[in-house]
């Protein structure tokens, strides 16, 4: 099995558009009962991606090999969870979530002091759907995420002509490495930089670090920016507790300067705070620790 991650999520036209369908027409609930049948299929014939997420729950949580198999299939569904709250929120039903703000008010000093600063988040949770709760802090109208651009530009357009744009501006990562002077622009300007500190792109530089008790690759990037501007760093990550309710989490981060590794290990020992509390919404499907899922 391909060991890295391909920077693409997996998906047509056709099954966003059922979704939103089901969604403006028959409710959440009703959404979510067919996404048993999604998650039946991607357990099944998604083969790669079922093995690595088995092996985050059976070596690196220590699960039973049945409960493993179990969560395997739960993680699936509260991720479709997420990607169908997403869809809705952004749809215009925002009022029919609710949320909890844990530390908002270090994002708004941020803002308040501009002078700029980064957010280290991680492909935990459902971070995009933030921005539809603090419209009446305008908080993310000053935050940018750096991403790689690997959706399907079909998909993309689909979802731009059905949901509301969001106010959080993309940072695309690009092989000339243009995309760095986007982010000192930004930060210049007093804005907030989003980096999601947890996937490794191959071929670009990384560092490793213990993660849930064995070494993994981490991308070198945000870390070497973070640790070498004078810029505060926050751990930043918004999770699902309910059917209909969100938490944000926002924790100050430590940073001596030009240590990225000392960064990177505050992260990880964060990412997996997080994730002992939320164990399910962890969603790298990918050999994350490298060659060992089938070990």
């Amino acid at each position: 099995m391909a060991t890295e991650w391909e920077g693409k999520s997996k998906g047509t036209v056709l099954g966003y558009r059922i979704y939103i369908f089901f969604i403006k027409k028959l409710g959440l609930g009703a959404s979510y009962a067919l996404l048993h049948f999604v998650v039946l299929y991607y357990c099944i014939f998604s083969v790669a991606s079922t093995r690595a997420i088995f092996y985050y729950f059976h070596k690196r949580l220590g699960k039973s090999t049945l409960k493993s198999l179990f969560n395997v299939y739960r993680n699936y569904y509260v991720f479709g969870q997420t990607i169908i709250d997403k869809a809705a929120i952004s749809a215009g039903l925002r009022d029919r979530f609710t949320y909890d703000f844990d530390g908002i008010d270090k994002i708004e000093d941020l803002l308040s002091q501009k002078k700029g600063g980064i957010l280290l988040s991680a492909h935990i949770g459902n971070f995009e759907v933030a921005q539809h709760f603090l419209q009446d802090v305008n908080a993310f109208s000053s935050i940018n995420l750096v991403t790689w651009d690997r959706e399907h530009e079909e998909i993309k357009a689909y979802l731009d002509s059905v949901t509301s744009k969001s106010n959080i501006k993309l940072i695309l990562i690009k092989e000339d490495m243009s995309h760095i002077f986007e982010i000192h622009t930004a930060l210049t300007n007093g804005e907030l930089v989003c980096f999601t500190g947890d996937r490794y792109i191959e071929g670009t530089k990384f560092l490793e670090q213990q993660f849930l008790g064995a070494t993994a690759k981490f991308p070198m990037g945000p870390y070497l920016l973070a640790s070498r501007l004078k810029v505060p760093v926050l751990f930043v990550y918004v999770m699902k507790e309910s059917k209909k309710h969100y938490h944000l989490y926002a924790r100050t981060a430590e940073v001596k300067r030009g240590d990225a590794q000392g960064l990177l290990e505050k992260y990880t020992e964060n990412l997996e705070w997080i994730i002992e509390k939320y164990p399910l919404q962890w969603f790298n499907y990918f050999d994350f620790w490298g060659d060992k899922t089938n070990k």
